[in-house]
């Protein structure tokens, strides 16, 4: 190796070596409340034994905010990626695919699509320079990213503008202690530059500390595959010709009127929303355009319905949004396909049957799986819909708010990631 070359490795790796290790983040209560939450005992977030009776920001906005980004090691370097060009966010895909989430035993790994991306990170009134990547000096090379999207939510009584933070993914290789804080404290300096100082996001781990717990159920749609991959949190004491029985769905929809929704659609679901999500403690404040971005249908992205009666006002709308993840060193299968539901709302159908219809819908268009979480009005069919409890918890956070826990069923928020 020239000389010049083995300098600029040994570069690289001394700015590797300053991410030492962390301990493992906790997955439930009692483990997070041994742990010692070094970069979070920072931040404006309530503490883990906090009980809290009032509402508001833990920290007002600062009069000043930072001018100069946050010191990366030596060899990387900020990028606020352009996700309107193609070439990057190709490389974004690759980050996420790669290093993003996948399963404990390291078998199916989520493989996020460019037009998922551009659905998850460019609603209305995205800003480009909330899209915050690192890059290696010597190669370019991405290794890591954070975005927020902004939102207008309900908290309590208190409307707010906020971020939602998605997306925090760092290389395998530098997954270390030290680079996910720098990400979420230049994201935060980027954030503050526009007057905001409150964000929302969830977790699969424990933080301190979650405003709320949910669990997310499953509903084979396909059993036979989900067996043959050995999909994790499925029944495992079940022979197929049992899964094949007990999942059966009918053939078709049976209710009147039941379509996909389209563009002028998107006032009457407006209405449909928020006169059912008022009810929640924690509910999104759509306006036109963001009801349109985030549930007009995109193939492979995101799927909407409505039922509509006979004089054409709409009655009800279902919608879920795509997960596709890639299984790994299988002979047979390559992918799968998980529907996760997004916002139901029913003035005139029962819940249960337009969520019946619903799997029957996604099992058409070739889902595998469909996941809900237990928030909003969900649990009142979910097992009657023969879904079954998973393992996995998503944790909703405010940041620099604080308020009273809430129960799963009083949040009406769901945050695609």
């Amino acid at each position: 190796m020239p000389l010049c070359d083995k300098k600029k490795q040994q570069e690289i790796q001394r700015a590797l070596h300053l991410f030492s290790l962390a301990p493992t983040t906790p997955k439930t209560l009692q483990q997070a409340k041994k742990h010692t939450y070094r970069f979070w005992n920072t931040q404006p977030v309530p503490k883990l034994d906090d009980t809290i009776t009032t509402q508001g920001p833990i920290a007002e906005g600062e009069v000043s905010v930072r001018e100069e980004p946050y010191s990366l090691p030596q060899g990387f370097s900020w990028d606020t990626l352009d996700l309107s060009s193609p070439p990057v966010l190709k490389e974004l895909c690759g980050l996420l695919n790669e290093n993003y989430t996948e399963d404990d035993d390291n078998t199916i790994r989520l493989d996020f699509s460019l037009e998922y991306l551009q659905w998850a990170l460019q609603p209305p009134n995205w800003l480009p320079q909330w899209h915050c990547g690192v890059r290696v000096d010597t190669n370019k090379k991405l290794v890591g990213f954070i975005a927020a999207v902004p939102a207008d939510v309900r908290i309590y009584e208190t409307e707010k503008r906020v971020v939602q933070v998605k997306l925090l993914c760092v290389h395998k290789k530098l997954r270390f202690k030290r680079m996910t804080p720098v990400l979420i404290r230049e994201l935060t300096r980027r954030v503050n530059q526009q007057g905001l100082y409150q964000a929302l996001y969830t977790a699969g781990t424990v933080l301190p500390t979650p405003i709320s717990s949910c669990r997310l159920w499953h509903r084979p749609l396909n059993p036979r595959k989900l067996m043959e991959v050995n999909y994790p949190g499925l029944r495992q004491n079940i022979t197929l010709q049992r899964a094949l029985k007990l999942n059966r769905l009918p053939e078709v929809t049976k209710i009147q009127g039941l379509r996909p929704m389209t563009k002028e659609d998107a006032p009457g679901i407006q209405s449909l929303l928020q006169k059912n999500l008022c009810k929640f403690q924690l509910s999104p404040l759509l306006s036109l355009q963001e009801v349109e971005h985030w549930l007009l249908p995109r193939e492979n992205v995101v799927d909407t319905y409505v039922v509509a009666n006979d004089d054409g006002a709409l009655t009800d709308v279902v919608s879920f949004y795509s997960v596709s993840s890639r299984v790994l060193n299988h002979p047979v299968h390559s992918g799968l396909r998980a529907a996760h539901l997004l916002y139901v709302a029913s003035a005139a159908t029962e819940m249960t049957d337009l969520m019946e219809d619903t799997l029957v819908l996604a099992k058409a268009k070739g889902f595998d799986i469909f996941c809900a979480l237990d928030v909003m009005d969900n649990e009142g069919f979910l097992e009657k819909l023969k879904f079954s409890i998973g393992d996995r918890m998503v944790h909703y956070y405010l940041y620099n708010w604080m308020c009273p826990n809430m129960s799963p069923d009083k949040v009406g928020l769901v945050l695609p990631n």
